[in-house]
């Protein structure tokens, strides 16, 4: 039934596109214009900044790419409807806010050093991903079906919108199948090193890592369907995103000073990262190009105001992610830190280090802000980023030996 599906699919795409085509080359004229209007899409991309309202033709060949992302996306949600619950679930997972907020502390309290690769390769890779966004200009589904005019005369597909379709940065690379892809390439090697460690017999251990690779492959590719179920990707943007996740996750688990930084490298490295890119959005700035212009057609092409929101803006996921880098800093050469780690720790307390920190940080989650003012919410989403890490990390730990070493007194008496 499934390969009837997508053979039905797949003859669709093909007869949609092959008349699409036809009217391309009515509207365009000969092969030659159609060279030389992509030439000029090209010089029009190049000064998108400065005139953001106007409906670019652009390339051809990235209208064609669109278009095939927009049928796959109409697709997806005809035919996977019933599953639009776990699609949901699925880009909620993948989002660096699950990776701070849910398995940064389990990994803290279990596996330390896997933990500080979460946090690098995800703080890492969500930078990147935002210079990437700000330099390639990638449209959105949901916005760009409503202002090509690849359609020409036909009517533009339907596409379904949700409360997390309208993201308002940049559309490429995908930041949830870049995050997805770096975090859970650290949590296999983290497990398959764990094995290693605990001397696991070979066959075991080969069925060991079929299975965790296999699981993350699964993971990821439900996390780029959910991407494009949404319409808040194109195909090309999750499979850009899924490769470069895995590049920087790679690069990064290479580094062994990340284990042993002190407090002035994080503070440096938070200072640079987060001058590095208000000066690049400044020096692009003042030549011109107007990096926040996918917060205009966010709104314009939302189907509901509410859905818009500043979470995802590009300076709230960079003031986001310096918070969480520089509370990681504070938690681990704090006072409160530095007397836990003299003393060892059991399981039971590592567990209940574990429970407490969960609990905690679903209470400071609840805490949201208003967006009234928009210098005040990046402040108050870098502080509170900043209490998340330093919970698990040094308040968590030493409120329960306190505890512990309160009781300990009282029965001596």
């Amino acid at each position: 039934m499934r390969s009837y599906l997508i053979l039905f699919w797949g003859q669709n795409v093909i007869k949609r596109q092959t008349n699409l085509l036809a009217l391309s080359k009515v509207r365009w004229g000969s092969h030659t214009r159609a060279a030389h209007r992509g030439l000029a899409g090209l010089e029009e991309l190049g000064s998108r900044g400065t005139n953001r309202d106007s409906t670019a033709g652009g390339c051809e060949m990235m209208d064609l790419f669109h278009s095939w992302g927009v049928e796959l996306a109409v697709h997806l949600q005809a035919a996977y409807g019933q599953y639009e619950g776990l699609f949901g679930l699925a880009s909620s997972v993948a989002d660096l806010h699950t990776t701070f907020f849910c398995f940064f502390p389990i990994w803290f309290h279990l596996h330390r050093e896997a933990a500080l690769r979460l946090v690098w390769v995800g703080v890492l890779g969500d930078w990147l991903n935002l210079v990437l966004k700000w330099v390639l200009f990638g449209e959105r589904p949901y916005w760009w079906v409503h202002e090509t005019r690849f359609y020409g005369a036909e009517p533009a597909p339907s596409l379904r919108q949700f409360p997390i379709t309208c993201e308002t940065g940049p559309g490429s690379p995908s930041g949830h199948a870049m995050g997805a892809a770096g975090v859970w390439y650290v949590m296999v090697t983290a497990l398959l090193a764990i094995a290693t460690e605990k001397q696991c017999p070979p066959l075991l251990y080969r069925l060991l890592q079929v299975g965790l690779w296999g699981l993350m492959g699964l993971v990821e590719m439900v996390v780029c369907m959910s991407r494009v179920y949404m319409a808040a990707h194109f195909p090309h943007q999750v499979v850009a995103g899924a490769i470069t996740g895995v590049l920087v996750a790679e690069a990064v688990s290479k580094e062994k000073w990340i284990y042993s930084a002190g407090m002035k490298k994080y503070f440096y490295t938070t200072l640079f990262l987060t001058s590095f890119a208000v000066g690049f959005y400044l020096l692009l700035r003042s030549v011109g190009v107007d990096l926040l212009w996918t917060l205009d057609k966010a709104q314009k092409w939302c189907v509901r105001p509410e859905w818009v929101n500043l979470d995802s803006t590009p300076f709230a996921s960079l003031l986001r992610n310096m918070g969480t880098l520089f509370g990681l800093g504070l938690g681990l050469h704090s006072p409160l830190h530095a007397g836990n780690e003299k003393k060892e720790t059991g399981s039971g307390f590592k567990v209940g280090c574990i429970i407490v920190s969960l609990f905690l940080l679903q209470l400071l989650d609840g805490w949201t802000f208003s967006h009234e003012n928009r210098m005040t919410f990046y402040l108050l989403s870098f502080g509170k980023s900043a209490v998340a890490l330093f919970v698990p990390t040094a308040l968590v730990p030493w409120a329960l030996r306190w505890v512990c070493r309160g009781k300990r007194e009282d029965k001596n008496f």
